[in-house]
């Protein structure tokens, strides 16, 4: 019988599970690991963990015999069927009071499910989110653990440790609710993440094609935004790329094919906020953005056939439109994060969660993918009110709209007049438009709806809840459809 000298187990050792094996033991935590392909155990041993505490093990049962109690393992695999397996092979060698935790990006539904099937079987079960890439988990990632909340105190410790830290030395990790409100936080950080990202690609298309500026230029641009008011790590990697140069001196980013893969987080973020009937458009144009780039072929057929307007360079103010254009990102961040935010208001009350949104802010400020001065700017807002509706009804983010929104709209304007499809940037201004709109047209909807499908309107002269059908032609009948909310 090994003894139990290891303070947590790991399973999976691909790039994050190594990387976050090597931040526990920076953090002094003695960690046992194990691998599916048991060779890449004693490789990882021999090679990245040469020198340090770390323990091999060459099974499941090795590897928590090796474990103090309660027995902490995390699982560190590909989301899905995989999760589910790994926690079988696993659970014949716990003990009531072990801690299962799983840090890959799984469906939070899925951790909605495992935190209580384990709990039937006596076992504490974590669904963690873990943001930053390679680098954040070998040095400090964003953790964002929901699940049982008994299991929080037991990986606490371990888990603050090796988090990202803002300035004051505040972990990016603290507990965000039962169940899968953790992978659930997870999945709209990687949402939004890609409405950065689609933001940003469309301020590089509209600088290219409609200033004509170069991957030099636009580098310059770049590390100048990261100065103010977007400083970001998404900022800070493009202007990187911007200037990395190919073998042959040509600007790499100019060979790269423009087909954009994608893992499912956003889609499903873009799905739930179908579920839960929240307007989160932006994540959704960019998640159809990616699928619009994978038309590779298609397009390259159709840039033949479609005509557009000629790209002429009719600006003669480059800086004041590069200042619109930073403009124009920047008001269109705040509605991707407001749209963001909306949704976790709605599952939290569909999943009788307790979110800390403030505290969502907080662990978001550093570490991950979508790190930025302008969360610091959102936690205040939460601070200053935790019941805030809306992040647009703050006094800072309504404040820079109302300041800024004559610059976004001359950004999406000039593409339009140009041809430079900014389907980010316009929905954001569109849900903007529409938000601040006492009165919008679903009243002929509704009217429409009660004509072909008897469905019934409520009245402006009437107290809510009251519906009404017109019998539109004078041919149809007295009877109502049921209603439904989208």
């Amino acid at each position: 019988m090994a003894e139990a000298i290891c303070d947590i187990g790991l399973i999976g050792l691909a790039v994050m599970g190594q990387n976050l094996v090597l931040n526990m033991n920076d953090h002094g935590y003695k960690v046992a690991v194990f691998n599916r392909t048991v060779s890449k155990v004693d490789d990882f041993i021999n090679n990245e963990a040469k020198g340090t505490a770390v323990v091999g093990a060459h099974s499941v049962e090795e590897m928590c015999g090796l474990l103090k109690t309660p027995r902490r393992v995390m699982i560190m695999v590909k989301a899905g069927d995989v999760v589910d397996q790994t926690i079988e092979q696993v659970l014949p060698h716990l003990e009531k009071g072990d801690i299962i935790i799983d840090g890959g990006n799984s469906l939070f539904t899925d951790s909605n499910r495992r935190t209580k099937d384990l709990a039937a079987k006596g076992i504490l079960f974590i669904g963690s989110g873990v943001s930053g890439g390679e680098e954040g988990a070998r040095f400090g990632p964003s953790i964002m653990p929901g699940g049982n909340p008994e299991a929080w105190p037991h990986v606490k410790e371990i888990f603050q440790a090796i988090s990202a830290k803002v300035e004051d030395g505040t972990p990016c990790c603290d507990w965000v609710g039962e169940d899968g409100a953790g992978h659930y936080v997870k999945m709209v950080h990687n949402g939004i993440e890609y409405g950065d990202m689609q933001l940003i690609c469309e301020a590089y298309q509209l600088l290219k094609e409609g200033l004509g500026l170069t991957p030099d230029q636009l580098a310059e641009v770049f590390d100048e935004w990261n100065k103010g008011e977007l400083d970001s790590f998404l900022i800070e990697i493009s202007a990187t790329i911007f200037a990395k140069k190919d073998e042959d001196g040509s600007p790499l980013l100019d060979k790269i094919l423009d087909t954009a893969g994608q893992k499912g987080t956003g889609k499903w973020t873009a799905i739930s906020a179908l579920d839960l009937g929240q307007p989160v458009t932006l994540i959704g144009e960019s998640v159809f953005a990616r699928c619009l780039s994978a038309l590779k072929d298609e397009r390259v057929v159709a840039a033949k056939v479609l005509e557009g307007p000629k790209k002429v360079l009719t600006i003669s103010e480059k800086k004041e439109f590069i200042e619109d254009v930073r403009r124009a990102l920047y008001c269109s961040k705040i509605v991707s994060y407001a749209q963001g935010y909306m949704l976790l208001r709605a599952v939290e009350k569909e999943q009788n969660w307790d979110l800390n949104m403030g505290g969502i802010a907080l662990m978001w400020r550093g570490g991950c993918i979508i790190r930025s001065a302008f969360l610091g700017d959102i936690k205040a807002a939460f601070d200053k009110n935790p019941k805030l509706q809306n992040l647009l009804l703050d006094d800072f983010f309504s404040g820079a709209l109302n300041k800024y929104g004559w610059s976004w709209r001359k950004a999406v304007i000039h593409a339009i007049e140009i041809g430079v499809p900014l389907p980010a940037f316009s929905t954001a201004l569109a849900f903007y438009d529409g938000y601040r709109t006492e009165r919008l047209p679903a009243n002929l909807l509704q009217a429409q709806r009660d004509f072909f499908g008897a469905h019934t309107y409520e009245r402006v002269d009437k107290p809510r809840g009251e519906f009404f059908h017109t019998n539109w032609t004078g041919r149809g009948g007295r009877v109502s459809s049921s209603t439904y909310n989208a």
